[in-house]
């Protein structure tokens, strides 16, 4: 199965999973608990004054599996893992949320952000825009929205939604026709994924080939594919300080000593 076939399969049973949701806790539910949240901590900020230093700005991620490769850490302790890599230097972090194809949890999101000071993204498969008010609720700074699963019009909607309620948002992109897609927004940041949905292959190459064509104030997020050092001196050079890392992390006895060996 191509990571094509698994992106439909993840999203058709999103849309499932969002309608029961919807069920249990309404809109306003959510907005109660969105004005019981700490304040926002500023993720895209911290990305930029990283950048702003020409140091690398790693967005380090809490993922215990993945549909391609099953369980990828055993001994999964997001609280463990996040204050790990806070004390290794981390810029902001990661948590994936999705239930059913990558084991994650809304509730670790939450343990994450009580237990890190650091600037959380929630790593998840938006389809709908009761997920906006849901990320918000439970915790999240920054969202995820997925250009590849979302027409233009849903995709200026979840970001405009994102924005009222105070939530910075990495737009991700695998090629130049979601790029332009993309970009319509003027967004803050741009996260290249390298892995390619058809062939599942990863290549730096398509951060690289797209730089030219993303507008010079717009941060760029390099995302798969970043394993050694030269990987991390190639987009330095480039001028990419902007780097989300997981699973060579997770593999990793202490996922914090890995992210200081990779970008120190």
């Amino acid at each position: 199965m191509v990571e094509k076939d698994i992106l439909g399969t993840i999203v058709d049973r999103k849309h499932v999973e969002v309608s029961g949701r919807q069920k249990q806790v309404s809109v306003p539910d959510l907005m109660e608990q969105i004005n019981l949240q700490r304040p926002h901590r500023p993720f895209v900020e911290a990305i930029k004054t990283r950048s702003r230093q020409k140091l690398p700005a790693v967005i380090a991620e809490v993922k215990k599996a993945s549909p391609s490769k099953g369980v990828i850490r055993q001994d999964f302790d997001p609280v463990a893992i996040a204050q790990s890599y806070e004390r290794s230097g981390a810029t902001c972090l990661s948590v994936l949320t999705d239930v059913d194809f990558f084991q994650g949890s809304d509730q670790y999101l939450e343990m994450v952000k009580a237990s890190s000071s650091l600037p959380v993204l929630r790593k998840d498969f938006i389809v709908d825009g009761y997920q906006v008010y849901e990320s918000k609720a439970i915790g999240a700074d920054c969202i995820l929205l997925i250009a590849a699963i979302l027409d233009i019009e849903k995709l200026h909607q979840f970001y405009d939604l994102a924005m009222s309620l105070n939530l910075d948002v990495l737009v991700e992109v695998h090629n130049k026709l979601e790029l332009d897609k993309a970009l319509t927004l003027s967004p803050a940041m741009i996260g290249v994924n390298n892995r390619n949905l058809k062939t599942f292959e990863v290549s730096l190459e398509t951060t690289l080939g797209l730089l030219t064509h993303i507008p010079s104030d717009t941060i760029v997020i390099t995302e798969s594919g970043i394993g050694k050092r030269t990987d991390v001196d190639r987009m330095l050079s480039h001028e990419v300080y902007g780097f989300l890392v997981g699973e060579a992390f997770m593999r990793e006895a202490e996922p914090g000593l890995a992210l200081e060996s990779l970008f120190t």
